[in-house]
């Protein structure tokens, strides 16, 4: 399983402390993946579905919770659930959110433990879930320091509730995954370059591959061809911008590397199903950064 598991490239950037993403769905179409960020995963309606942490799987309730740790491989698919309105927060978060400096505080002991059991996967009581669940919901809701001293609350809420449950006997340890410096040697070049022109052959002869090779590979690693993962990185910077900034859209797109606002708008609302305009006037709780 891990062999053929994909590296997926998350849309939390380096600037930001952690990525919320709330969303309804009738399919999990995500292969299963890995990748260096913590996941807190949480789900609601989707009896049936499947869970697979590490050499975990078995089928969900209709509510869970689940934490998964650097690197280790998870995915959840659809499997035997019936539910066309399963509601799903994804929250990735950096491994330095907390430093291991303050980690080492004595206040912050739970978390830093419940940190390290996460390369197993944690999935935590019904009951923890839902007294959790609306404090989940309403993230999305508030900003500033409350959005990040609610999230950090949470975080400790979870370290020290009861009847948590270790999904994988196997850990994944970054270097057991194959192809992995290549793949992030790649991440950190286009998100410092993804608003310059990246050609083909210039990100193949980073990695020492032929531009042949080098498509193959990250399609495999990242389920996407290298052109729509660039355009997918430059679309994320930019609903990063239109929700933080005040710039204009046509400023946007030119921060983000599109010289040609139409192609811009086109490739936005294919990726996000509404304009640039429309995500940033009537954008409400799909997505909050810090």
């Amino acid at each position: 399983m891990i062999a053929n598991a994909h590296r997926e490239i998350t849309r939390l950037i380096p600037e930001d402390s952690f990525l919320v993403e709330e969303r309804v769905k009738d399919d999990f179409d995500f292969p299963i993946h890995f990748h260096p960020e913590y996941e807190l995963n949480f789900i609601y309606k989707g009896k049936g579905v499947k869970r697979i942490i590490g050499d975990h799987s078995e089928n969900i309730e209709d509510i869970e919770l689940v934490l998964a740790g650097p690197n280790i491989v998870h995915g959840w698919k659809l499997h035997k659930c019936t539910c066309k309105e399963i509601y799903e927060i994804t929250i990735h978060i950096h491994q330095d959110l907390l430093n291991e400096k303050t980690l080492s505080r004595r206040i912050f002991k739970p978390i830093k433990d419940m940190f390290s059991r996460s390369k197993h996967g944690i999935l935590f009581s019904r009951e923890t879930t839902l007294k959790i669940m609306p404090r989940l919901m309403m993230l999305t809701r508030i900003s500033g320091i409350e959005y990040y001293l609610e999230f950090v609350s949470i975080l400790n809420d979870l370290a020290k509730s009861e009847n948590q449950r270790m999904l994988s006997n196997s850990s994944a340890e970054k270097e057991d995954f194959h192809n992995s410096d290549k793949i992030k040697k790649v991440y950190d070049y286009i998100q410092e370059n993804f608003n310059k022109t990246i050609t083909l052959g210039e990100i193949s002869e980073l990695v020492n591959m032929s531009p042949v090779s080098f498509n193959r590979f990250i399609k495999k690693r990242t389920g996407k061809t290298f052109v729509s993962y660039i355009n997918d990185t430059r679309i994320s910077f930019a609903s990063h911008w239109l929700l933080e900034t005040d710039l204009t859209i046509g400023e946007i797109a030119f921060k983000c590397g599109f010289n040609n606002i139409a192609n811009f708008n086109r490739l936005f609302k294919k990726s996000k199903n509404c304009t640039p305009k429309e995500f940033r006037e009537q954008f409400v709780g799909i997505q909050k950064v810090l």
